[in-house]
């Protein structure tokens, strides 16, 4: 059977009320997004409901569904045929060709579930659900009827055209990228950021990243695995800007000036500030981390207390309550896993203290960062003024 068209579902969205057609159009320009990296070309239309994605011309079917299984908001993607309304027996000739082709295994169980949205059709829903069974059992003796769990539930909607499916290839889920706003996540080369990332762009949030790299200490192999891991991320939540920070001086100056034990901490909280500048500048609504409660010195209640403290922005961290076990686990759904764990440190490793704090005095951490008022408003001026931005998808 070849499939020229796909029903989109959705679920959040259909709650939405009289703002859903918001999200629906959200969506709409996703999907046209995500296909045009696609061969062939594609028509995606709304109509009562629905959303459709017709393709016009000879398409690749795998690869189409691969890149609408990326798209936040759809919840299950169905391979449709189309059939022109020329009568009750060319919908059966049709229907049996389409039982044969897709289900070649017969033994199975089925039940039509019939939808007539177009009122003018000689036959109601329960009307077509009887005959159109009737007719499949007697071309396929080896099948059977089950109304409660059947092996495949076969739909037909009567519209302006008739659609028959019965496949259902599941989506992200979620609410689609541009509908919450828009937030700055620090990206970094491991694996827990492009999770939280994902995550956050999950919820409908579009998604801007900065990395800060440390060269020479970092190597442009460091700088190009962050590059490919947004890259990863942005095949769900779009078009990333990806800011690249050069953290150098920053880091050195604090190193010569900082308490050791403390230069996690406040390297962080630099971090945080140069973040949020290019979060308001960009017009984003909050920062993003992948931070876990306990799972490295700066990861602390008290440290996060520390970090939060230089923020007006809200920091939304998704991975909060999350074990490594399970962000690794989303990490190789989402494909980032095997890119994050390649051996090229980033600017925060490189730097850590051998013994930090784990339970860092506020007063203390603002007391030291005094250390550092001959230079580091300028050296934090530089960084900004030349940062590079890129943007990956």
């Amino acid at each position: 059977m070849k499939f020229t068209a796909f029903l989109i579902k959705y679920a959040e969205i259909g709650v939405k009320g009289r703002n859903r057609y918001l999200f629906e159009d959200a969506l709409v320009h996703q999907i046209k997004f995500a296909l045009k990296k696609c061969e062939g070309k594609f028509l995606i239309h709304k109509t009562q409901g629905r959303i459709y994605v017709d393709a016009e011309g000879e398409f690749d079917y795998e690869e189409a569904v691969e890149h609408l299984r990326h798209v936040f908001g759809i919840s299950g993607i169905c391979p449709v045929v189309y059939v022109e309304d020329e009568g009750f027996e060319k919908l059966c000739d049709t229907v049996v060709t389409y039982m044969a082709d897709v289900y070649p295994d017969r033994n199975k169980t089925f039940k039509v579930h019939a939808r007539r949205a177009r009122k003018n059709y000689p036959k109601e829903s329960m009307e077509i659900n009887m005959d159109m069974g009737e007719v499949l059992l007697k071309a396929f003796p080896e099948m059977k009827v089950d109304v409660h769990n059947p092996d495949i539930l076969l739909n037909i909607e009567i519209r302006e055209k008739i659609y028959i499916y019965s496949e259902i290839i599941p989506g992200p889920g979620g609410m689609p990228v541009g509908t919450g706003g828009k937030a700055m996540l620090l990206l970094s080369g491991g694996i827990d950021s492009p999770v939280a990332g994902y995550m956050i762009a999950k919820r409908g949030v579009k998604i801007d990243a900065v990395y800060f790299h440390a060269p020479p200490y970092t190597s442009e192999r460091a700088k190009q695995k962050v590059v490919d891991l947004a890259r990863i991320v942005s095949r769900y939540a779009g078009p990333i800007y990806l800011h690249v920070i050069n953290f150098t001086d920053i880091q050195l100056y604090i190193h010569e000036k900082c308490p050791h034990e403390e230069l996690t901490i406040i390297m962080r909280r630099y971090m945080m500030r140069i973040a949020e500048h290019i979060a308001k500048e960009t017009e984003c609504l909050g920062l993003i981390t992948g931070e876990s409660i306990g799972q490295v010195a700066s990861q602390t209640m008290h440290s996060l207390i520390a970090t939060n403290e230089v923020c007006e922005l809200p920091v939304y961290r998704p991975l909060i309550g999350f074990d490594k076990q399970e962000i690794v686990e989303v990490s190789e759904k989402i494909g980032t896993f095997e890119t994050s764990i390649q051996p090229f440190e980033d600017c925060c490793t490189i730097f850590v203290a051998k013994h930090p704090v784990t339970k860092p005095n506020l007063n203390v951490i603002r007391r030291h960062e005094h250390n550092l008022d001959e230079k580091i408003e300028e050296l934090v001026k530089t960084a900004l003024e030349t940062a590079e931005m890129m943007i990956v998808e």
